[in-house]
């Protein structure tokens, strides 16, 4: 099966909401790129990754989506006892860790996809989840 047709029902949902929008397949691997106009938008897209390749086990997808800097945020400081907190790819323990955030950093909540894991943005410009346990929302 090729990769469009496994990841057919995300790519329909990543045209109807992202801009910019980049699919292409190389060396067995599926790049799904472009910028999504709000969170929600981002969880939806993982929530479907996640269905048609439960906890991203086959390694054929690469998901490089960004929130537009515009779309409305809020503030959470990062409340880890001494230690960074990593910002994943993707939510979830097993998604590769693409930035950190320092021990009482204030980051960028962009979405709060889950009980378990926020889209936040850090003041480098690093997106990506982080486990919603230490963080706390700034009023």
């Amino acid at each position: 099966m090729a990769l469009q047709d496994k990841y057919q029902e995300l790519i329909t949902a990543a045209t109807a909401g992202v801009s910019n929008l980049q699919v292409r397949e190389q060396e067995g691997v599926l790049y799904i790129d472009g910028e999504a106009p709000d969170g929600a938008t981002k969880d939806k897209l993982w929530a479907i990754y996640d269905k048609l390749d439960p906890n991203f086990l086959s390694g054929d997808l690469v998901m490089n989506i960004n929130v537009v800097a515009s779309a409305p945020v809020t503030k959470a400081k990062v409340t880890t006892e001494r230690s960074n907190l990593n910002i994943r790819k993707g939510p979830g323990t097993d998604q590769p860790v693409v930035g950190k955030a320092a021990h009482h950093e204030i980051v960028t909540v962009v979405s709060q996809s889950s009980d378990l894991w926020w889209l936040v943005r850090t003041e480098d410009g690093e997106e990506g989840y982080a486990y919603a346990q230490y963080l706390t929302p700034e009023s």
